[in-house]
């Protein structure tokens, strides 16, 4: 089955109540925290061609796409589904669990932001 990945489609598949398996702690070796504070956490996903990660899960996040993606997803039920998006794209997904396997032949690469609470009430400076 494919998929063209658009604004709510990519890899968003629901994810398993199963202990945590954060995909910094996980899959270090395709996920890097870029930068946390308290309201968010930023990571760089790079998966080599023909490379597959460790199981695991995002909360809700903003992706984007900084290459094009050609990528088979596996759900923890063993269901797979290939999804393919292109470099620039950005789509807002819900919480998912998931191996991704890329399937082209050129690296994934791509941001995730993933927001931690409600934006504070506070007043932007100068207002």
């Amino acid at each position: 089955m494919r998929l063209l990945l658009g604004t709510t489609v990519l890899f968003c598949l629901a994810a398993s109540p199963a202990v945590a398996q954060d995909a910094a702690q996980a899959d270090a070796k395709h996920h890097k925290v870029e930068f946390e504070n308290d309201q968010v956490r930023v990571l760089r996903y790079t998966i080599a061609p023909h490379d597959k990660t460790a199981m695991h899960e995002h909360p809700t996040n903003v992706q984007i796409m900084l290459t094009d993606h050609n990528a088979r997803v596996t759900t923890p039920d063993g269901k797979t589904v290939e999804v393919h998006g292109k470099a620039g794209q950005v789509a807002w997904r819900g919480p998912t669990k998931h191996i991704v396997e890329n399937i082209g032949d050129q690296p994934i690469e791509g941001i995730l932001v993933e927001p931690k609470a409600a934006p504070s009430a506070a007043k932007p400076a100068g207002k």
